[in-house]
């Protein structure tokens, strides 16, 4: 196999030491599903903004978000070398934290984001994500509300400099909703990228 470079087995990903830092931008797509079945406040904050994927979507709908990112992608109107397992506090007025964070730290991600107190955390990540007893604590407290996975796989996305060919996704995708002051199981959905007719 000379030449070819090595594939985790059964995970279709290429090994962590040739992922970098994990940017897989999130198809715009995604995220207009998420706004036509899920209210989001005005502010949010978008801490894995990447280009600005997501960010995108949700100032053209209307939301203020704050972007941020460890790297510069290249976002408008955002800040850079910013690391959100390193934050404190979130900015001014931000009552939600809306992303698609690194595969390789979304339980942290996931557990930071509601340690800073936000009243809503949205997250975009495999529907594996449930498998793990280590994420008991974020999965079993009462605090994830709504899961939404999506009926149809969503366009492939291509980790940032991938040269190879654009093949369709082989992975599913969930948007995860954790809501302050919810008590109880999370309720199932499954939604489509498609636009409805």
């Amino acid at each position: 196999m000379a030449g070819q470079k090595r594939i985790i087995a059964g995970t279709g990903c290429a090994p962590l030491s040739e992922r970098g830092n994990d940017l897989y931008e999130t198809p715009p797509v995604a995220v207009h599903a998420l706004l036509r079945v899920e209210p989001l406040p005005k502010v949010v904050w978008e801490p894995s903004c990447g280009p600005g994927s997501i960010v995108n979507v949700l100032r053209n709908a209307g939301h203020t978000v704050f972007a941020s990112d460890l790297v510069d992608y290249g976002c408008p109107d955002s800040r850079s070398r910013v690391d959100f397992l390193m934050e404190r506090s979130v900015p001014d007025g931000v009552e939600a934290i809306v992303t698609n964070p690194p595969f390789k730290l979304a339980g942290e991600f996931v557990s930071h984001a509601l340690a800073l107190g936000v009243r809503k955390v949205v997250m975009l990540l495999r529907i594996q994500f449930i498998e793990s007893d280590k994420r008991s604590s974020i999965l079993d407290d009462g605090s994830w509300a709504r899961i939404y996975p999506f009926s149809n796989r969503l366009p492939m996305m291509h980790r940032a400099g991938w040269e190879g060919p654009k093949a369709p996704s082989a992975m599913t995708f969930a948007w995860f909703i954790w809501e302050a002051g919810h008590h109880g199981l999370a309720a199932l959905r499954r939604i489509s990228w498609e636009p409805e007719p």
